[in-house]
């Protein structure tokens, strides 16, 4: 078996299930429940710095 037949054979199986394992761990670490305040904290953050002008009447 030459190299790239070998390295092929390798991608389409091994790093293919690496790559699924990774997705499934960064999913899970995503929405596990004791993140909530960590994904509201980031949700907010374009809306830390704005401020209601009344004289421009900006809403």
């Amino acid at each position: 078996m030459d190299t790239y037949s070998l390295l092929r054979e390798i991608a389409d199986s091994w790093v293919l299930l690496l790559m699924f394992a990774f997705f499934i761990g960064a999913a899970l670490f995503a929405f596990w429940p004791s993140m909530k305040a960590d994904r509201q904290n980031a949700a907010d953050i374009p809306f830390r710095n704005e401020t209601f002008d009344e004289e421009k009447g900006d809403e």
